[in-house]
């Protein structure tokens, strides 16, 4: 049993509180993308339960949460802003490159 780690014992009881917790966030932050003045326009699954999400990335910080809440009613779908990052439910990729395009924004379609 070399490679099974302790995770109760009778002495010190739960011993899984004690592990360091790994960062969710990091892992959902997305890849790094360049500072070119391009939306890019993602459909993403992972992490969500199998659910597709329509994912808005580069947009300015302080613009985030008025095309969140634009590109939502233009979707007829739920979504939210979180730092800086827009999400639509259900994908939406095709609605939401033309809408912002509209908006002035040059838009990329990346990922999947």
């Amino acid at each position: 049993m070399s490679n099974s780690r302790l995770v109760y014992s009778t002495d010190d009881g739960d011993r899984r509180k004690e592990q360091p917790k790994r960062q969710k966030s990091a892992a959902r932050s997305g890849p790094q993308l360049p500072d070119d003045g391009v939306v890019r326009v993602f459909r993403e699954k992972g992490g969500r339960g199998g659910k597709i999400v329509t994912v808005v990335r580069g947009l300015p910080a302080a613009e985030a949460a008025g095309v969140a809440k634009d590109l939502k009613r233009h979707c007829g779908s739920g979504g939210a802003e979180k730092d800086g990052v827009v999400e639509i439910q259900g994908d939406h990729r095709d609605k939401v490159a033309a809408r912002l395009e509209a908006q002035g924004y040059r838009v990329k379609l990346a990922g999947g």
